[in-house]
């Protein structure tokens, strides 16, 4: 695997030390990316151990050259995580990783136009086979859909008017690249925040383009199912999950919390709650100061780790 240039895995030691691995267990990183979680998983693994990763990027499965023979690649979204795994014969899993954040060579990749700092095609999309474009949303959509998106997935307060911006350029001339975009919005944005706003503005879009939230809740809801239930003196398979957004972290904090999407709890005729999972960690964990320093986009990521209980 060669993860050098594409991405540095984020708080790589607490992931490993979440997973808690079993050298034979059976473990999915459901975001392989430059494979630096999965290398390192696949360190504490034996011979009887297997891993699983998924990418839906055909850049990522470049990285998989000199893997063991205990490794399998999946080149799908991980929303299909279920499927895969009935495909592979495989009832029950021990470990799942997600590093929810774009990787480093998504950004700095100027085709795929994921970063403002490059004019580019306005693509954005992780599986380029499939899909459409941003371009093509920024050309379908209307203001108040458009106002969603801005607001929901970029919490941008300006939302209203950046969408009616885009309806409005786009009657004279259409939006097909980042530049057409910036030009676009930049008068509603700050100049004391414009960073900050514009990568908000392309997170949108891409949450939007991807589907990273629907695909985010079918995966989670898959790997409850998966997970291998606590029994005797085993512990029950482990949840790893890093967010780098507010509503990725609330969606994973309720399923950890309840096992639904909105987090309402269910409970017995005893009042007891009913949840599949308990958390490890109550407190969000957080990169340390000196990752930080090596590695910016390590900032905003939240972990949370989670434990499957028992089948009463």
């Amino acid at each position: 695997m060669n993860i050098e240039g594409y991405h540095v895995p984020v708080m790589l030691k607490e992931c490993l030390e979440g997973l808690q691995i079993h050298p034979d267990g059976i473990y999915v990183d459901v975001t392989f990316g430059g494979g630096g979680h999965s290398r390192a998983i696949l360190e504490q693994l034996g011979p009887k151990g297997h891993l699983f990763s998924f990418d839906q990027d055909p850049d990522a499965e470049q990285n998989i050259e000199g893997t063991p023979s205990n490794f399998t690649f999946v080149r799908s979204n991980f929303r299909y995580l279920k499927n895969w795994m009935r495909y592979y014969g495989v009832d029950h899993i021990d470990g799942l990783l997600a590093d929810l954040g774009v990787s480093s060579h998504h950004l700095d990749d100027a085709e795929r136009g994921f970063a403002f700092r490059f004019d580019a095609p306005l693509d954005m999309r992780m599986n380029t086979r499939a899909g459409r474009t941003a371009a093509e949303l920024l050309a379908d959509a209307d203001d108040r859909e458009l106002t969603r998106i801005f607001t929901l997935y970029g919490e941008l307060r300006q939302a209203r008017r950046m969408a009616q911006a885009i309806v409005k350029r786009r009657a004279l001339q259409p939006i097909l690249t980042t530049g057409d975009l910036l030009t676009t919005i930049k008068p509603m944005i700050s100049p004391k925040a414009e960073k900050k706003e514009l990568a908000q503005t392309f997170q949108a879009l891409r949450i939007e383009v991807n589907h990273e939230m629907d695909a985010l809740e079918e995966m989670l809801k898959a790997a409850i199912g998966l997970l291998r239930p606590a029994s005797g003196k085993r512990a029950g398979g482990r949840l790893v999950v890093m967010t780098y957004h507010s509503l990725e972290d609330r969606i994973v904090k309720n399923m950890i919390r309840s096992g639904q999407t909105d987090g309402e709890v269910q409970k017995d005729f005893y009042g007891k709650i009913i949840a599949p999972l308990k958390a490890v960690n109550n407190k969000v964990i957080e990169a340390s100061e000196e990752e930080v320093e090596r590695n910016p986009r390590a900032r905003s990521a939240k972990l949370r780790i989670a434990e499957r209980l028992a089948i009463n």
